[in-house]
């Protein structure tokens, strides 16, 4: 069993930055890689990113290339969202996910109860 729990969203102005905090807790969290994803209010759910916890194995959606970047600190067993130039249309519950290698990340594990993160114009 893994248990993940997000923290760090909240209110920004759009061009400001936040840092999504995701802890995680299980006996087996290195066999898994950690993603991020974001629903929208109305929007089907959206993948953000993903990483290995040695950060040597990174993917990124196209909107969050060159703005968000996952980055861990495994003595904590926590991963993080840096979110830079956040805009409008990044609002949205962001959640965490533990994503076995070679699966579909869509297909998670285990899965946060999301953080919100609202960016105002």
């Amino acid at each position: 069993q893994v248990q993940l729990v997000e923290s760090g969203g909240g209110l920004v102005q759009a061009g400001g930055s936040l840092r999504l905090s995701c802890a995680a807790s299980g006996r087996t969290l290195n066999t898994y890689r950690m993603a991020w994803f974001r629903q929208a209010p109305g929007k089907e759910r959206e993948f953000v990113g993903l990483s290995s916890w040695s950060g040597t194995i990174t993917s990124y959606a196209d909107s969050a290339k060159g703005r968000f970047t996952i980055s861990s600190d495994n003595a904590k067993n926590t991963v993080y969202l840096q979110m830079n130039s956040l805009k409008p249309e990044d609002t949205a519950v962001y959640y965490c996910a533990a994503v076995l290698p070679g699966r579909n990340p869509n297909n998670a594990d285990y899965w946060g109860k999301g953080t919100l993160v609202t960016v105002s114009s």
